[in-house]
């Protein structure tokens, strides 16, 4: 089995059970982080398919922006239930 193909396998179970654990868990912030680091292994694959393009946007946008959208909102909606 080639280096590639080790690295692929390994960053698909860790896709899946990123995936699981944002299924799974209860707290919102454990989920959303979860769903991060699934963007994130999908990014890192996604190079390791030679498709550098397509991983940086999933890195910036899959990663970075929705996981800080995400907490934004539950930052908002803390606040405004507080209220």
């Amino acid at each position: 089995m080639t280096l590639l193909m080790l690295a692929t396998l390994l960053c698909g179970a860790g896709m899946i059970g990123a995936a699981l654990v944002a299924l799974i868990t209860r707290q919102t912030a454990t989920a959303v982080l979860a769903a991060g680091l699934l963007s994130l292994f999908a990014s890192v694959l996604f190079v390791l398919l030679a498709t550098p393009d397509v991983a940086m946007t999933e890195a910036a946008i899959g990663s970075g922006l929705t996981t800080f959208l995400f907490f934004y909102v539950l930052g908002r909606i803390r606040r405004e239930g507080k209220k």
